[in-house]
């Protein structure tokens, strides 16, 4: 073997410890006992987790806020803000700070993204460059695939169009959209559909941001994912709305969401600062409770979306902490919905994204990290830090864990 690590215990059965042999790049098994030979890594009984999954981030316009007033600090002054900083992006401008934001994700134990990156005629393909460029220079760490989308508009944005056109043809995978800063957001929704077609690309969408539940357009997005069966391959983010959603509602939604096979991805942070500040006193909390629609059967991930710009000027690119974030507001307590929140930055964002070579089982890649703690609900609960993070079972991150220095005994 090219790697042994022993007294692992995994998340779907903490209660024990076992053995995971590495060979090539891939798990070649796991047993208790192993009876092999090679490198060892002794995780003495620590939690190893398949890495973690960011499924909607910024990249582009991460750590901008030097150039950004955030006054307001709502939506629609966020958007304008950036977009007046991205008329001055530049391709070497957008790697320096995407990179910087990617590095923090590494040191998180995050192995594969899905960065949303924005066209316009402002900004052209500059982002796209810049962070087009990352991918292969970070391979030996992180797989990446690039959501490109319109975040000022499409059909009201002369030129735009052709720029999803050309990014979809120079290196984006998957086609995104903001319908609500479109004249027509269901013209919009159809025209993002089109393109997965064409490019038989999937699709994931910013949707529903707003306080009620008013409109939502889920159920056009669903009504497609069904017409065109791109379920399983239609994921939309925030979806606010529904936080604000009567249960009936919220019940409604969620089953037209499962059978049209359209997952979510809530970002607990930024939901979490951009909501509620029509209310004077008592604000919502404004972050839809994924917890609940996995009760109904679908399929939800929970990712850190911006860093430090006038969006969210938070971030250290902890999903553990975005998970615990999430569980937080949500008031989840009960230890399987605790446990689901992991699952939501790991396997249930695996799902979403169509990650096939992920997850630990024999045949797939050694994509893994070592957490501080024995449980999931307790990497949750404790912001367990990782220790070790592995890609292709080759170390990528080692963070020493933390020790007490005693004064010595009298």
């Amino acid at each position: 073997m090219d790697l042994i690590v022993r007294n692992a215990r995994l998340p779907g059965a903490p209660d024990r410890t076992v053995d995971i042999g590495i060979k090539a790049g891939r798990i070649a098994v796991i047993e208790a006992g192993l009876a092999a030979e090679g490198e060892e890594l002794d995780v003495g009984g620590r939690l190893v987790s398949p890495g973690f999954i960011e499924t909607h981030i910024h990249l582009d316009k991460s750590c901008i806020l030097d150039r950004c007033q955030s006054v307001r600090g709502d939506l629609s002054e966020a958007i304008g803000e950036v977009a007046k900083a991205k008329a001055g992006f530049t391709p070497e401008d957008v790697y320096a700070r995407a990179k910087r934001t990617l590095e923090k994700c590494l040191l998180q134990g995050t192995t594969h993204m899905r960065t949303q990156l924005e066209v316009d005629p402002g900004i052209g393909l500059r982002g796209l460059e810049g962070v087009r460029a990352l991918i292969e220079e970070y391979r030996w760490a992180i797989d990446i695939e690039i959501c490109v989308f319109p975040q000022e508009g499409l059909l009201n944005n002369p030129g735009t169009d052709e720029l999803m056109v050309a990014a979809l043809n120079n290196g984006a995978r998957v086609v995104g959209a903001a319908p609500y800063t479109d004249s027509d957001p269901h013209g919009q929704i159809d025209r993002v559909f089109e393109l997965a077609r064409e490019f038989d690309a999937d699709i994931d969408m910013h949707l529903d941001f707003g306080p009620s539940a008013d409109n939502l357009d889920l159920d056009y997005v669903c009504t497609l994912a069904d017409r065109y069966r791109w379920g399983g391959r239609t994921a939309i983010g925030h979806v606010t709305k529904l936080a604000g959603a009567s249960p009936a509602r919220f019940e409604a939604a969620a089953r037209r969401m499962r059978d049209a096979g359209v997952a979510l991805t809530v970002l607990p942070s930024t939901d979490l600062f951009l909501m509620g500040r029509d209310c004077d006193c008592h604000q919502s909390r404004g972050v839809t409770h994924t917890h609940k629609l996995l009760h109904h059967g679908v399929n939800c991930s929970l990712s850190t979306n911006n860093v430090l710009n006038p969006f969210t000027p938070f971030g250290d690119c902890s999903l553990v902490r975005m998970a615990n974030l999430n569980a937080n507001i949500c008031h989840i307590g009960a230890a399987a919905d605790i446990r689901e929140c992991f699952n939501m930055i790991t396997e249930r964002s695996a799902r979403l994204i169509n990650a096939p070579d992920y997850g630990l089982a024999p045949g797939k890649a050694a994509d893994f990290v070592v957490l501080d703690c024995a449980r999931t609900e307790e990497a949750v609960a404790e912001l367990a830090p990782v220790l070790f993070a592995y890609k292709r079972g080759r170390r990528t991150l080692t963070r020493p864990a933390a020790m007490l220095h005693r004064p010595p005994a009298r």
